[in-house]
């Protein structure tokens, strides 16, 4: 990527950080040293280490976020922070600055809205035990409910455009951010890519912040909320749907003892399916009518989306048509 030909476009790297004393000091200078001129951002959320000291003197503008958890400090960095491009990064140095260029360029070249470094490991110790089969779960989840758009969702190495990053809600509050970045990109049908980027295990010192089966039970509990939120019409009838087969499974020893002997001898039973019948059908209207809620909240997404100028130029490819 030559910067100095594309004076005018701003770049900004963004780094959430707890903690990352061992690490933080070779990620500032990598990035520094991949995308030269760029300004790094790193926001320290409370760290009890060397930290903020480590990051200035690497040469970062540091800025402070004190309610803890990763989704707070992106969108405390998303508020104060603007630039025409955003490469977000972790600060444990396990994802490769050399890439930068090249996600960037990718982003810029067809005028997509986030890339997304999908990692590729270098090294065996690069993931914790179980996060390899949590992630691949997670990912399918997302995949199956959402649009099989991206192959790993869980990311924390992205680029964005302006238009993405002002646009963003920004509602979680720990590591289900990735998520809930990738679910926007998803529902508001922007243009995205992924780019493989190879990933490393953190240096000697540095610890992982992400609780395995705590944060993962969260992440799945977002997906699942994010699915009743953007697709209520699919949730509610799919609850409908179980609860009246239910119903209709209940009932069936009722009317095959009323078509016998005329009689219905279990009331309670009789009873019990006329309700859950009911409340399918409550769940299903339900579903109707958020469904038209949810339709119009994307609709203004979507128009302060686009109320936001693109990245100036013509995505390759694309002719004047003169």
């Amino acid at each position: 990527m030559n910067l100095p030909a594309q004076a005018s476009v701003r770049v900004a790297v963004l780094i959430p950080c707890f903690n990352e004393e061992a690490a933080i000091a070779r990620v500032v200078a990598d990035f520094r040293a991949a995308l030269p001129g760029v300004e790094v951002h790193v926001y320290d959320n409370n760290s009890t280490d060397r930290t903020v000291e480590v990051a200035r003197a690497a040469g970062a503008l540091v800025g402070f976020e004190t309610a803890q958890g990763k989704g707070h400090v992106v969108r405390r960095m998303f508020a104060d922070i603007d630039a025409d491009i955003f490469v977000m990064v972790d600060g444990d140095s396990t994802y490769d600055a050399a890439s930068a260029p090249a996600l960037v360029d990718l982003l810029r070249s067809r005028q997509l809205d986030m890339v997304v470094g999908c990692r590729v490991e270098t090294e065996t110790a690069a993931y914790r035990r179980g996060h390899r089969f949590g992630n691949h779960l997670l990912t399918s989840a997302v995949r199956l409910l959402f649009g099989q758009r991206f192959t790993d969702i869980l990311s924390g190495y992205r680029v964005f455009s302006r238009r993405f990053v002002k646009s963003f809600p920004a509602l979680s509050r720990g590591f289900e951010i990735e998520t809930e970045l990738t679910v926007h990109a998803l529902e508001l049908a922007m243009p995205v890519a992924e780019l493989p980027a190879p990933y490393g295990a953190r240096p000697e010192g540095s610890a992982s912040k992400l609780r395995t089966y705590a944060d993962g039970f969260r992440i799945l509990r977002l997906i699942a909320s994010l699915y009743r939120n953007e697709k209520p019409l699919q949730f509610f009838s799919i609850l409908s749907t179980l609860l009246a087969l239910t119903a209709v499974g209940l009932s069936v020893p009722l009317f095959v003892t009323y078509f016998r002997t005329g009689l219905v001898p279990r009331f309670p039973t009789a009873i019990l399916v006329t309700g859950m019948m009911v409340i399918s059908a409550l769940g299903y209207t339900c579903g109707l009518i958020l469904d038209t809620v949810t339709r119009g909240r994307k609709e203004l997404k979507r128009m302060a989306y686009l109320a936001i100028p693109p990245l100036g130029g013509r995505p390759d490819g694309v002719e004047d048509g003169r």
